[in-house]
């Protein structure tokens, strides 16, 4: 009974969507509801447009591709470059030429030909244990394969996204093998094996069960603000460090949240409108006091919630050669079984 209600809701989501007038504008989305839901309601507030939205985690892309030019979908958004890349693979994407997009989003963070659009940034960085390890000791993901830390590590499965981006960025900043043999040190020196959620690994520097993690920033950020006091206790046994700082060094890895206008949409104007909201001041401050992600550009002023990590150097790395090298990044988690 459950699967056959799970079928008759997306048929009947399915056809609300078909129904869209030049008033609405429908959605496809990898983001989770409550973190989208304040950008639809600030947007409906601006201009009154309904915003309907298909939530999916998977599968979306190749819905996409099945319905062809018949697709009610306007727009997609995602997280991570890699997912956003499928899109672009598979010809989903409407090319857009919008002054708005190009002027507020660096040239590293969008298409070449104006197919996807980064909307907000997110950076992969080291935690560690407090009043363990000396200042600088542990500054880079380089040294996170230092042998001296045997034993010290934790990460969640190398084959999640977000690991896959950075050992793709591992590949493009330092070649192939340099990048393997990392990730052979990565692995030799984990505490268990790899397992759970960003979330879980802050913890486990809390539990005592490993001194240095691999974590999206904004996870330390809702651990801090929480309203779970246990949750505050996790995020206050570690320190954030943004890796690779030095003057020489490339920066920390950044990955995105983006989206794109739909190849067959049929309200393509309206659907480039709503994403040159999601690059607006109004819009990059809901990112930020949302989800605790950074602006897609630093001319947008950070909160003080993202000030107190402090300022850092991102890598600078044109971000879909992250995703063009996801295969190759998988192809080494799989052999050192990351």
């Amino acid at each position: 009974m459950k699967i056959v209600n799970i079928l008759v809701f997306s048929i009947l989501v399915f056809c609300s969507l078909k129904t869209a007038t030049s008033k609405e504008l429908n959605i496809y989305s990898h983001r989770q509801p409550y973190l989208l839901q304040p950008f639809l309601d600030a947007y409906k507030n601006k201009t009154n447009i309904k915003l309907n939205v298909v939530y999916s985690s998977k599968g979306l892309a190749q819905r996409l591709a099945s319905e062809g030019k018949n697709t009610p979908a306007d727009l997609v958004l995602t997280v991570d470059i890699g997912r956003l890349y499928i899109y672009k693979d598979k010809d989903l994407l409407a090319k857009v030429n919008s002054k708005i997009l190009n002027d507020n989003i660096p040239s590293h963070l969008r298409s070449k030909d104006g197919t996807w659009f980064g909307l907000s940034k997110r950076s992969r960085v080291i935690g560690i244990a407090k009043n363990e390890f000396l200042k600088g000791e542990v500054s880079t993901y380089e040294d996170l394969a230092n042998p001296k830390f045997k034993g010290k590590v934790c990460s969640r499965p190398g084959s999640h996204v977000y690991n896959r981006a950075l050992m793709a960025s591992m590949i493009a900043n330092n070649g192939y093998d340099k990048a393997f043999a990392w990730a052979k040190g990565l692995i030799n020196n984990l505490a268990k094996r790899p397992q759970g959620n960003d979330r879980a690994q802050i913890k486990s520097i809390f539990s005592g069960e490993c001194k240095i993690i691999i974590i999206n920033h904004y996870y330390y950020g809702k651990l801090n603000y929480s309203d779970n006091d246990d949750h505050k206790k996790w995020a206050n046994s570690i320190k954030i460090i943004f890796p690779n700082q030095s003057k020489n060094e490339r920066g920390a890895h950044i990955n995105i949240s983006g989206g794109g206008v739909v190849k067959y949409s049929k309200r393509k104007k309206e659907a480039i409108k709503f994403l040159e909201f999601l690059v607006s001041e109004e819009a990059q401050k809901l990112y930020a006091n949302v989800n605790y992600e950074y602006p897609i550009n630093d001319k947008f002023e950070r909160p003080m919630k993202l000030k107190k990590l402090g300022s850092f150097k991102e890598d600078k790395l044109y971000i879909e050669d992250i995703a063009k090298l996801a295969p190759k990044a998988q192809e080494i988690i799989d052999i050192v079984y990351w």
